[in-house]
């Protein structure tokens, strides 16, 4: 790491450590912004077009219905930025049992290991708020049986890391997180910061903590999704959104050489107002994209509700439509799990299904089927 790219207005300190590399540790939060009038406007539109989601979500008839495809949607892209390449389709594959389908599932699993610690994120902050300690049960979710599973998974570092292109060195690296001590110090100055009540918007402060975060890089590996993890659960827990439909994965992959420049620009030049721009662009576009795919899907479940009553389907069948909903590629015995179905009957509503276009047999086997949504699936990829 090279200490002339940091300016005086960087928001730390650039020490030399004992082994003789360079360091950099950021200055604890909250910085002093520069409210212009530009970044002022774009709080107040991710703001607007949060609590529009926000509105949506709350009438809702079923909110769980849309949130684990939208939680999967975001450990895609999620994972994505990490250099994964699994889909959205691989990822219900994968949670078919449908393993065959896969040369190699490492990158799948990878992904299906994001939305479980997400889901255990956002059922255990409903006792125990977003913290440390929480934090680390996720990476060690997050890391397990996967590639970086060697490196101290659900811990925090016991070693210096750094953060470069591929094949840099302590030495060459971009920027070098803070050394272990000085990391411990800044994750509690962290801590604090979530927990002490402020007059900073609450979605400057979910900005503030991602960069912060991301600055103190405190494990080995899968500091990236943890801290877009951090993003939802604070939504969720300061009440800004009752729902965890909103994710940032989308917009900074569709921008990750601006999102990782953005944040290096912080570190390297004090740039903490283009940065929270970006952010709040951010929010204010993955809200109404989310607006969009929840509209478009409430509009296709209701065309599905009306092409079965049509057909004078049965309640037990209109049911199953909730569950393509929340897993648009599905095998029968998933069907009769859901539903409490015997095997039997899952399968005739399958079957029915399937001749009235709403699902379609992918796998081309006599054992083993595995049914896709087509419509759904296009609705949340698109």
């Amino acid at each position: 790491m090279d200490p002339d790219n940091f300016s005086s207005a960087a928001p730390g300190r650039v020490l030399r450590t004992s082994k003789g590399y360079w360091a950099f540790v950021p200055d604890p939060l909250p910085p002093t912004i520069e409210w212009s009038t530009s970044l002022i406007s774009a709080l107040g539109e991710a703001e607007r077009n949060l609590g529009r989601l926000a509105s949506l979500a709350d009438t809702l008839p079923s909110p769980y219905i849309l949130v684990r495809p939208f939680i999967r949607r975001e450990a895609v892209l999620s994972s994505r930025i990490e250099g994964t390449h699994a889909s959205l389709v691989d990822l219900y594959q994968y949670e078919s049992a449908q393993l065959s389908f896969f040369e190699d599932a490492s990158d799948v699993r990878e992904v299906h290991n994001y939305v479980r610690a997400l889901d255990y994120g956002l059922e255990r902050s409903k006792t125990l708020p977003v913290s440390l300690r929480l934090i680390r049960e996720m990476h060690g979710i997050l890391m397990d049986g996967v590639r970086g599973e060697h490196l101290t998974p659900g811990e925090f570092r016991r070693s210096q890391n750094w953060i470069g292109p591929p094949g840099s060195t302590i030495e060459s690296a971009t920027i070098v997180p803070p050394p272990v001590g000085e990391m411990h110090q800044a994750l509690d100055s962290l801590e604090k910061f979530i927990h002490t009540p402020s007059d900073i918007p609450q979605l400057a402060r979910a900005g503030l903590i991602h960069y912060q975060f991301e600055a103190i890089h405190p494990f080995l590996d899968g500091n990236g999704r943890v801290g877009r993890l951090l993003v939802t659960l604070l939504l969720v827990e300061w009440g800004l959104i009752s729902q965890p439909l909103l994710y940032l994965s989308a917009f900074f992959e569709a921008r990750r050489l601006d999102y990782y420049d953005r944040l290096l620009m912080v570190s390297q030049r004090g740039e903490w107002e283009k940065w929270l721009f970006f952010f709040f662009k951010g929010v204010s576009s993955q809200s109404l994209d989310a607006i969009t795919r929840i509209e478009r899907l409430g509009q296709l479940r209701s065309a599905y509700q009306e092409r079965l009553r049509m057909e004078r389907a049965e309640a037990r069948l209109l049911q199953t439509l909730d569950v393509l909903f929340e897993r648009p590629i599905l095998n029968i015995r998933q069907l009769e799990s859901a539903l409490n179905v015997p095997y039997r009957t899952a399968q005739r509503y399958i079957e029915r299904l399937e001749g009235i276009g709403i699902l379609r047999e992918v796998t081309g086997q006599a054992r083993n089927r595995l049914y896709r949504a087509d419509e759904i699936v296009r609705a949340l990829e698109g």
